[in-house]
């Protein structure tokens, strides 16, 4: 359908404002939510390969993630009242004492991208706020980021305290100085090194 596939390539170029009229176009022409969505994760599923590759980098890979948060805003209003909703579900933040979000708003975008219910709780997240969203949402996943070593110790934190209140929440780890040996060392279920390795990982903890 040319519709779905110039909304797919317009995610994929980050024209926002081109995502915003074709998904209203298409909701407008009584095109069927899901198949709109399906265009959306095929384009950023597309980002995230290319990205991989490097053949493009972070700049182009945050166009491409606002215009499908713009196609989503959108959409999310359709889905719900088509009774579709996200398989899953992850708690994301950045860990306590780190004010740093670029890299944990792209890991988000590129996981609503993923049709994942975010549940974002923004920066300077403790450990006890993380559980509680958590078990709020009954989430799959916490997603913890970190800038700075110095505030690494609080994903410790927060993998103990998940284990501490007994829920069954997997949790990955992610940011600059962090690595899969620490990973390994504090208990984390996984480690990403980037924004579209952190899609690829929450399906596989979430499988």
């Amino acid at each position: 359908m040319a519709i779905l596939e110039d909304l797919t390539t317009s995610i994929k170029t980050g024209k926002r404002k081109d995502a915003h009229a074709l998904v209203e176009q298409a909701i407008n022409e009584k095109i069927e939510a899901g198949q709109i969505l399906e265009a959306l994760i095929v384009a950023m599923d597309d980002v995230g390969r290319r990205f991989k590759a490097n053949e493009i980098f972070v700049p182009e890979v945050l166009i491409a993630a606002r215009a499908m948060k713009t196609a989503m805003e959108l959409l999310e209003p359709v889905l719900v009242a088509a009774g579709i909703k996200p398989e899953f579900k992850v708690v994301i933040g950045t860990v306590k004492g780190d004010l740093h979000d670029i890299g944990k708003n792209l890991v988000a975008m590129m996981l609503k991208g993923a049709n994942f219910e975010v549940i974002d709780l923004g920066t300077d997240v403790t450990a006890e706020q993380f559980v509680a969203a958590a078990k709020e949402h009954n989430a799959d996943l916490i997603g913890m980021s970190a800038l700075l070593t110095t505030t690494m110790p609080s994903m410790k934190e927060t993998v103990d305290a998940v284990k501490a209140a007994g829920i069954s929440t997997k949790t990955m780890i992610g940011g600059a100085p962090v690595t899969q040996d620490f990973a390994n060392e504090i208990g984390a279920d996984g480690y990403s090194a980037d924004a579209a390795s952190a899609v690829d990982l929450a399906c596989s903890l979430v499988a």
